[in-house]
Protein backbone atom coordinates (compact mmCIF):
# COMPACT_ATOMS: atom_id res chain seq x y z
CA UNK A 1 0.00 0.00 0.00
CA UNK A 2 1.01 3.62 -0.46
CA UNK A 3 2.52 5.43 2.48
CA UNK A 4 -0.10 7.48 4.29
CA UNK A 5 0.75 11.18 3.87
CA UNK A 6 1.42 13.34 6.90
CA UNK A 7 -1.52 15.55 8.01
CA UNK A 8 0.09 18.73 6.62
CA UNK A 9 0.50 17.21 3.12
CA UNK A 10 -3.23 17.27 2.27
CA UNK A 11 -4.21 20.21 0.08
CA UNK A 12 -7.80 19.00 -0.42
CA UNK A 13 -10.19 17.80 2.31
CA UNK A 14 -13.58 16.15 1.79
CA UNK A 15 -16.41 15.32 4.17
CA UNK A 16 -18.55 12.61 2.58
CA UNK A 17 -21.89 11.67 4.15
CA UNK A 18 -22.98 8.48 2.46
CA UNK A 19 -26.48 7.14 1.91
CA UNK A 20 -28.07 4.17 0.21
CA UNK A 21 -28.86 6.12 -2.96
CA UNK A 22 -27.19 9.53 -2.63
CA UNK A 23 -24.09 10.97 -0.95
CA UNK A 24 -23.55 14.53 0.28
CA UNK A 25 -20.13 16.07 -0.39
CA UNK A 26 -18.43 18.99 1.36
CA UNK A 27 -15.12 19.75 -0.36
CA UNK A 28 -12.52 22.24 0.90
CA UNK A 29 -10.12 23.18 -1.94
CA UNK A 30 -6.67 24.74 -1.37
CA UNK A 31 -8.22 28.17 -1.91
CA UNK A 32 -11.80 29.33 -1.67
CA UNK A 33 -14.90 28.40 0.33
CA UNK A 34 -16.43 24.98 1.00
CA UNK A 35 -18.03 23.45 -2.11
CA UNK A 36 -21.16 21.36 -1.53
CA UNK A 37 -22.59 18.83 -3.97
CA UNK A 38 -24.28 15.43 -4.14
CA UNK A 39 -23.35 12.13 -5.76
CA UNK A 40 -25.50 9.21 -6.78
CA UNK A 41 -24.66 5.72 -5.57
CA UNK A 42 -23.95 4.76 -9.14
CA UNK A 43 -20.62 3.49 -10.52
CA UNK A 44 -20.83 5.84 -13.51
CA UNK A 45 -21.47 8.94 -11.36
CA UNK A 46 -18.71 8.03 -8.92
CA UNK A 47 -16.28 7.39 -11.77
CA UNK A 48 -17.13 10.79 -13.29
CA UNK A 49 -16.44 12.46 -9.94
CA UNK A 50 -13.14 10.62 -9.50
CA UNK A 51 -11.96 11.78 -12.94
CA UNK A 52 -13.00 15.36 -12.24
CA UNK A 53 -11.05 15.40 -8.97
CA UNK A 54 -7.99 13.86 -10.59
CA UNK A 55 -8.05 16.41 -13.41
CA UNK A 56 -8.68 19.34 -11.08
CA UNK A 57 -6.11 18.35 -8.44
CA UNK A 58 -3.33 16.43 -10.25
CA UNK A 59 -0.63 14.81 -8.13
CA UNK A 60 -2.56 15.69 -4.98
CA UNK A 61 -3.43 13.33 -2.14
CA UNK A 62 -7.00 13.96 -0.94
CA UNK A 63 -8.20 13.20 2.60
CA UNK A 64 -11.79 11.95 2.82
CA UNK A 65 -13.79 11.57 6.06
CA UNK A 66 -16.65 9.05 6.01
CA UNK A 67 -18.88 7.56 8.71
CA UNK A 68 -18.03 3.98 7.82
CA UNK A 69 -15.03 1.73 7.27
CA UNK A 70 -16.66 -0.68 4.81
CA UNK A 71 -19.41 -0.83 2.25
CA UNK A 72 -19.87 0.07 -1.43
CA UNK A 73 -18.74 3.69 -1.10
CA UNK A 74 -15.53 2.80 0.73
CA UNK A 75 -14.80 0.02 -1.74
CA UNK A 76 -15.25 2.52 -4.59
CA UNK A 77 -12.93 5.07 -2.91
CA UNK A 78 -10.28 2.39 -2.48
CA UNK A 79 -10.02 1.99 -6.24
CA UNK A 80 -8.41 5.45 -6.40
CA UNK A 81 -4.87 5.71 -5.04
CA UNK A 82 -5.11 9.47 -4.44
CA UNK A 83 -7.65 9.09 -1.59
CA UNK A 84 -6.70 8.64 2.06
CA UNK A 85 -9.81 7.56 3.95
CA UNK A 86 -10.48 8.60 7.54
CA UNK A 87 -13.33 6.52 9.02
CA UNK A 88 -15.31 8.47 11.64
CA UNK A 89 -17.32 6.60 14.26
CA UNK A 90 -20.99 7.70 14.09
CA UNK A 91 -20.94 8.46 17.82
CA UNK A 92 -18.01 10.85 17.31
CA UNK A 93 -19.73 12.88 14.60
CA UNK A 94 -23.04 12.83 16.51
CA UNK A 95 -21.44 14.27 19.64
CA UNK A 96 -19.46 16.80 17.64
CA UNK A 97 -22.65 17.89 15.88
CA UNK A 98 -24.53 18.20 19.19
CA UNK A 99 -21.73 20.30 20.69
CA UNK A 100 -22.25 23.00 18.05
CA UNK A 101 -25.92 22.38 17.22
CA UNK A 102 -27.69 21.85 20.57
CA UNK A 103 -31.06 21.61 18.82
CA UNK A 104 -29.99 18.30 17.30
CA UNK A 105 -31.24 19.35 13.87
CA UNK A 106 -29.50 17.50 11.05
CA UNK A 107 -29.66 16.79 7.36
CA UNK A 108 -27.18 15.36 4.86
CA UNK A 109 -25.33 18.55 3.91
CA UNK A 110 -24.60 19.61 7.53
CA UNK A 111 -23.49 16.03 8.26
CA UNK A 112 -20.93 16.29 5.47
CA UNK A 113 -19.84 19.63 6.97
CA UNK A 114 -19.42 18.00 10.39
CA UNK A 115 -17.18 15.32 8.90
CA UNK A 116 -15.18 18.00 7.10
CA UNK A 117 -14.82 19.99 10.34
CA UNK A 118 -13.52 16.90 12.14
CA UNK A 119 -11.05 16.25 9.36
CA UNK A 120 -9.90 19.86 9.21
CA UNK A 121 -9.57 20.55 12.92
CA UNK A 122 -8.93 17.18 14.56
CA UNK A 123 -7.08 15.09 12.00
CA UNK A 124 -4.22 14.52 14.44
CA UNK A 125 -6.63 12.48 16.58
CA UNK A 126 -7.98 10.42 13.68
CA UNK A 127 -6.44 7.30 12.21
CA UNK A 128 -6.49 6.74 8.43
CA UNK A 129 -8.06 3.55 7.19
CA UNK A 130 -5.55 0.75 6.62
CA UNK A 131 -6.23 -2.59 5.01
CA UNK A 132 -4.76 -6.01 5.51
CA UNK A 133 -3.50 -8.09 2.64
CA UNK A 134 -5.94 -9.96 0.41
CA UNK A 135 -5.56 -13.31 2.21
CA UNK A 136 -6.36 -11.75 5.59
CA UNK A 137 -9.30 -9.73 4.29
CA UNK A 138 -10.79 -12.81 2.64
CA UNK A 139 -10.42 -14.80 5.85
CA UNK A 140 -11.99 -11.90 7.79
CA UNK A 141 -14.95 -11.88 5.43
CA UNK A 142 -15.42 -15.62 5.80
CA UNK A 143 -15.35 -15.69 9.61
CA UNK A 144 -17.77 -12.75 9.80
CA UNK A 145 -20.10 -14.36 7.27
CA UNK A 146 -20.05 -17.60 9.25
CA UNK A 147 -20.88 -15.71 12.44
CA UNK A 148 -23.84 -14.04 10.73
CA UNK A 149 -25.13 -17.45 9.64
CA UNK A 150 -24.71 -18.76 13.19
CA UNK A 151 -26.70 -15.78 14.49
CA UNK A 152 -29.43 -16.53 11.95
CA UNK A 153 -29.44 -20.13 13.12
CA UNK A 154 -29.81 -18.97 16.72
CA UNK A 155 -32.85 -16.90 15.77
CA UNK A 156 -34.46 -19.84 13.97
CA UNK A 157 -33.69 -22.21 16.85
CA UNK A 158 -35.28 -19.84 19.35
CA UNK A 159 -38.37 -19.57 17.17
CA UNK A 160 -38.55 -23.36 16.84
CA UNK A 161 -38.18 -23.90 20.58
CA UNK A 162 -40.95 -21.39 21.32
CA UNK A 163 -43.22 -23.07 18.77
CA UNK A 164 -42.63 -26.60 20.07
CA UNK A 165 -43.39 -25.50 23.61
CA UNK A 166 -46.78 -24.30 22.40
CA UNK A 167 -48.01 -27.61 21.01
CA UNK A 168 -45.34 -30.39 21.01
CA UNK A 169 -43.04 -30.07 24.07
CA UNK A 170 -42.13 -33.77 24.00
CA UNK A 171 -39.95 -33.14 20.93
CA UNK A 172 -37.63 -31.05 23.12
CA UNK A 173 -37.12 -34.06 25.40
CA UNK A 174 -36.60 -36.81 22.85
CA UNK A 175 -34.97 -34.80 20.06
CA UNK A 176 -31.72 -33.94 21.84
CA UNK A 177 -30.26 -30.70 23.14
CA UNK A 178 -29.27 -29.18 19.78
CA UNK A 179 -32.39 -28.20 17.88
CA UNK A 180 -30.36 -27.75 14.69
CA UNK A 181 -28.76 -31.21 14.89
CA UNK A 182 -29.78 -33.86 12.32
CA UNK A 183 -31.56 -35.86 15.04
CA UNK A 184 -34.04 -33.10 15.85
CA UNK A 185 -34.50 -31.92 12.27
CA UNK A 186 -35.10 -35.46 10.99
CA UNK A 187 -37.47 -36.17 13.89
CA UNK A 188 -39.60 -33.15 13.11
CA UNK A 189 -39.54 -33.90 9.39
CA UNK A 190 -40.95 -37.41 9.94
CA UNK A 191 -43.13 -36.75 12.96
CA UNK A 192 -44.01 -33.05 13.26
CA UNK A 193 -46.61 -33.55 16.01
CA UNK A 194 -47.30 -35.81 18.97
CA UNK A 195 -50.03 -37.83 17.27
CA UNK A 196 -47.78 -38.92 14.39
CA UNK A 197 -44.92 -39.72 16.77
CA UNK A 198 -47.10 -41.87 19.05
CA UNK A 199 -48.44 -43.71 16.00
CA UNK A 200 -44.93 -44.84 14.99
CA UNK A 201 -44.02 -48.43 15.82
CA UNK A 202 -41.36 -48.98 18.54
CA UNK A 203 -39.12 -50.82 16.07
CA UNK A 204 -39.20 -47.89 13.65
CA UNK A 205 -38.36 -45.48 16.46
CA UNK A 206 -35.48 -47.66 17.66
CA UNK A 207 -34.05 -47.79 14.16
CA UNK A 208 -34.39 -44.01 13.90
CA UNK A 209 -32.50 -43.38 17.15
CA UNK A 210 -29.81 -45.95 16.23
CA UNK A 211 -29.30 -44.13 12.92
CA UNK A 212 -28.59 -40.94 14.88
CA UNK A 213 -26.14 -42.66 17.27
CA UNK A 214 -28.52 -42.93 20.22
CA UNK A 215 -27.72 -46.57 20.88
CA UNK A 216 -27.40 -47.15 24.59
CA UNK A 217 -30.37 -49.33 25.56
CA UNK A 218 -31.18 -47.19 28.57
CA UNK A 219 -31.34 -44.02 26.48
CA UNK A 220 -33.50 -45.52 23.75
CA UNK A 221 -35.91 -47.21 26.16
CA UNK A 222 -36.30 -44.03 28.17
CA UNK A 223 -37.26 -42.09 25.07
CA UNK A 224 -39.66 -44.77 23.90
CA UNK A 225 -41.32 -44.74 27.33
CA UNK A 226 -41.59 -40.94 27.24
CA UNK A 227 -43.28 -41.14 23.84
CA UNK A 228 -45.67 -43.84 25.04
CA UNK A 229 -46.71 -42.00 28.20
CA UNK A 230 -46.88 -38.50 26.70
CA UNK A 231 -50.15 -36.58 26.79
CA UNK A 232 -50.99 -33.89 24.25
CA UNK A 233 -50.66 -30.28 25.35
CA UNK A 234 -53.51 -29.43 23.00
CA UNK A 235 -55.80 -31.33 20.63
CA UNK A 236 -57.04 -28.24 18.83
CA UNK A 237 -56.49 -29.08 15.16
CA UNK A 238 -56.55 -25.42 14.18
CA UNK A 239 -53.56 -24.76 16.45
CA UNK A 240 -51.67 -27.94 15.58
CA UNK A 241 -52.03 -27.72 11.79
CA UNK A 242 -50.70 -24.15 11.66
CA UNK A 243 -47.88 -24.98 14.06
CA UNK A 244 -46.86 -27.97 11.94
CA UNK A 245 -46.63 -25.76 8.86
CA UNK A 246 -44.45 -23.28 10.77
CA UNK A 247 -42.23 -26.09 12.06
CA UNK A 248 -41.76 -27.45 8.56
CA UNK A 249 -40.68 -24.00 7.36
CA UNK A 250 -38.21 -23.62 10.26
CA UNK A 251 -36.81 -27.12 9.73
CA UNK A 252 -36.22 -26.39 6.04
CA UNK A 253 -34.57 -23.09 6.97
CA UNK A 254 -32.29 -24.71 9.54
CA UNK A 255 -31.27 -27.44 7.11
CA UNK A 256 -30.23 -24.79 4.58
CA UNK A 257 -28.41 -22.70 7.19
CA UNK A 258 -26.55 -25.76 8.48
CA UNK A 259 -25.50 -26.65 4.96
CA UNK A 260 -24.04 -23.21 4.34
CA UNK A 261 -22.37 -22.97 7.73
CA UNK A 262 -20.56 -26.17 6.81
CA UNK A 263 -19.49 -24.65 3.48
CA UNK A 264 -18.19 -21.54 5.20
CA UNK A 265 -16.26 -23.68 7.68
CA UNK A 266 -14.63 -25.60 4.85
CA UNK A 267 -13.59 -22.36 3.13
CA UNK A 268 -12.31 -20.93 6.43
CA UNK A 269 -10.21 -24.05 7.04
CA UNK A 270 -8.67 -23.81 3.58
CA UNK A 271 -8.02 -20.06 3.77
CA UNK A 272 -6.56 -20.34 7.28
CA UNK A 273 -4.27 -23.21 6.32
CA UNK A 274 -2.92 -21.23 3.35
CA UNK A 275 -2.37 -18.04 5.37
CA UNK A 276 1.32 -17.28 6.12
CA UNK A 277 0.52 -16.40 9.77
CA UNK A 278 -1.58 -19.48 10.54
CA UNK A 279 1.29 -21.11 12.47
CA UNK A 280 1.05 -18.30 15.05
CA UNK A 281 -2.55 -19.14 15.93
CA UNK A 282 -3.10 -22.76 14.88
CA UNK A 283 -1.90 -24.38 18.12
CA UNK A 284 -3.03 -21.81 20.68
CA UNK A 285 -4.66 -23.50 23.70
CA UNK A 286 -8.40 -23.81 23.19
CA UNK A 287 -8.45 -21.96 19.87
CA UNK A 288 -9.54 -24.79 17.57
CA UNK A 289 -10.86 -24.48 14.00
CA UNK A 290 -13.40 -21.75 14.87
CA UNK A 291 -11.42 -19.36 17.08
CA UNK A 292 -7.91 -19.68 15.60
CA UNK A 293 -8.91 -18.00 12.28
CA UNK A 294 -10.82 -15.32 14.20
CA UNK A 295 -7.75 -14.55 16.32
CA UNK A 296 -5.59 -14.28 13.20
CA UNK A 297 -8.07 -11.82 11.70
CA UNK A 298 -8.20 -9.85 14.96
CA UNK A 299 -4.48 -9.12 14.71
CA UNK A 300 -4.34 -8.85 10.91
CA UNK A 301 -1.29 -8.72 8.69
CA UNK A 302 -0.31 -5.05 9.17
CA UNK A 303 2.27 -5.03 12.00
CA UNK A 304 2.14 -1.24 12.20
CA UNK A 305 -1.55 -1.19 13.12
CA UNK A 306 -0.89 -2.06 16.77
CA UNK A 307 2.49 -0.55 17.73
CA UNK A 308 2.13 -1.82 21.29
CA UNK A 309 -0.18 -4.22 23.17
CA UNK A 310 -2.08 -1.30 24.72
CA UNK A 311 -3.28 -0.14 21.30
CA UNK A 312 -4.74 -3.59 20.65
CA UNK A 313 -6.30 -3.79 24.12
CA UNK A 314 -7.99 -0.43 23.67
CA UNK A 315 -9.14 -0.98 20.10
CA UNK A 316 -10.64 -4.39 20.88
CA UNK A 317 -12.50 -3.03 23.91
CA UNK A 318 -10.82 -5.41 26.35
CA UNK A 319 -8.95 -2.62 28.15
CA UNK A 320 -11.31 -0.93 30.64
CA UNK A 321 -12.01 2.80 30.74
CA UNK A 322 -11.32 4.61 33.99
CA UNK A 323 -13.17 7.87 34.55
CA UNK A 324 -12.89 10.43 37.32
CA UNK A 325 -15.06 13.39 38.28
CA UNK A 326 -14.22 15.26 41.44
CA UNK A 327 -13.76 12.75 44.23
CA UNK A 328 -15.61 9.99 42.34
CA UNK A 329 -13.93 7.48 40.05
CA UNK A 330 -15.34 4.49 38.23
CA UNK A 331 -14.39 1.89 35.66
CA UNK A 332 -16.44 0.59 32.73
CA UNK A 333 -15.82 -1.20 29.46
CA UNK A 334 -15.46 0.58 26.11
CA UNK A 335 -18.87 1.21 24.63
CA UNK A 336 -17.99 1.55 20.94
CA UNK A 337 -15.40 -1.22 20.47
CA UNK A 338 -15.93 -3.66 17.56
CA UNK A 339 -18.34 -6.21 19.04
CA UNK A 340 -17.21 -9.22 17.03
CA UNK A 341 -13.56 -8.51 17.84
CA UNK A 342 -14.25 -8.20 21.56
CA UNK A 343 -16.30 -11.40 21.49
CA UNK A 344 -13.41 -13.23 19.83
CA UNK A 345 -10.99 -12.52 22.67
CA UNK A 346 -13.63 -13.02 25.36
CA UNK A 347 -14.74 -16.39 23.99
CA UNK A 348 -11.19 -17.59 23.49
CA UNK A 349 -10.18 -16.57 27.03
CA UNK A 350 -12.95 -18.84 28.30
CA UNK A 351 -11.55 -21.76 26.33
CA UNK A 352 -8.02 -21.22 27.65
CA UNK A 353 -9.27 -21.80 31.19
CA UNK A 354 -9.73 -25.42 30.14
CA UNK A 355 -6.60 -25.84 28.01
CA UNK A 356 -3.94 -23.62 29.60
CA UNK A 357 -2.40 -24.33 33.00
CA UNK A 358 -1.66 -20.74 33.97
CA UNK A 359 -5.03 -19.51 32.67
CA UNK A 360 -6.79 -22.12 34.79
CA UNK A 361 -4.82 -21.04 37.86
CA UNK A 362 -5.53 -17.36 37.15
CA UNK A 363 -9.26 -18.01 36.84
CA UNK A 364 -9.35 -20.00 40.09
CA UNK A 365 -7.47 -17.29 41.99
CA UNK A 366 -9.75 -14.54 40.69
CA UNK A 367 -12.84 -16.60 41.48
CA UNK A 368 -11.63 -17.15 45.01
CA UNK A 369 -11.09 -13.40 45.32
CA UNK A 370 -14.80 -12.89 44.59
CA UNK A 371 -14.58 -11.72 40.96
CA UNK A 372 -17.43 -12.54 38.58
CA UNK A 373 -17.08 -14.91 35.63
CA UNK A 374 -17.16 -12.40 32.76
CA UNK A 375 -14.98 -9.91 34.61
CA UNK A 376 -12.38 -12.65 35.07
CA UNK A 377 -12.51 -13.55 31.38
CA UNK A 378 -11.98 -9.92 30.38
CA UNK A 379 -8.98 -9.70 32.72
CA UNK A 380 -7.65 -12.97 31.33
CA UNK A 381 -8.12 -11.78 27.74
CA UNK A 382 -6.24 -8.60 28.69
CA UNK A 383 -3.23 -10.70 29.80
CA UNK A 384 -3.45 -12.98 26.76
CA UNK A 385 -3.40 -9.99 24.40
CA UNK A 386 -0.05 -8.86 25.77
CA UNK A 387 1.38 -12.33 25.23
CA UNK A 388 -0.04 -12.83 21.75
CA UNK A 389 0.91 -9.32 20.64
CA UNK A 390 4.58 -10.13 21.22
CA UNK A 391 4.27 -13.47 19.41
CA UNK A 392 2.50 -11.75 16.50
CA UNK A 393 5.00 -8.88 16.35
CA UNK A 394 8.00 -11.23 16.37
CA UNK A 395 6.28 -13.90 14.24
CA UNK A 396 7.02 -16.48 16.95
CA UNK A 397 4.40 -19.14 17.85
CA UNK A 398 3.25 -19.24 21.48
CA UNK A 399 4.65 -22.13 23.53
CA UNK A 400 3.04 -22.81 26.87
CA UNK A 401 6.17 -24.39 28.37
CA UNK A 402 8.34 -21.42 27.39
CA UNK A 403 5.86 -18.95 28.86
CA UNK A 404 5.55 -20.93 32.11
CA UNK A 405 9.34 -21.09 32.47
CA UNK A 406 9.66 -17.33 31.92
CA UNK A 407 6.81 -16.69 34.36
CA UNK A 408 8.46 -18.85 37.01
CA UNK A 409 11.75 -17.05 36.49
CA UNK A 410 10.05 -13.68 36.97
CA UNK A 411 8.37 -14.86 40.17
CA UNK A 412 11.65 -16.16 41.56
CA UNK A 413 13.39 -12.89 40.69
CA UNK A 414 10.64 -10.92 42.45
CA UNK A 415 11.06 -12.97 45.62
CA UNK A 416 14.87 -12.68 45.61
Amino acid sequence: MNTVPTPTSYRVLIGLDWGDAQHAVSLLPPEGPIERSTLQQDPADLDRWFKELRARFPDTQIAVAVETSKGPLVYALLTQSFFTIYPIHPATSARFRTAFRPSGAKDDAPDADVLLDLLRGHRDKLAPLTFDDTATRRLAGLVEARRKMVDRRTGSVNALKHLLKSYFPLALKVGGEDLYAPLMLDLLTRWPDLASLKAARPGVLKQFFYKHNVRRPGQVEKRLEQIKEALPLTTDEAVISVAVSEVQALVDELNVIQKHIGKFEDQIAQAFKAHPDSNLFRDLPGAGPALAPRLLVAFGSDRSRFPDPQSLQKYSGIAPVREKSGSRSWTHWRWHAPKFLRQTFHEWAGQTVVWSQWAKEFYAAQKQAGKRHHAILRALAFKWQRILWKCWKNRTPYKEEIYLAARLKQLQAAKA
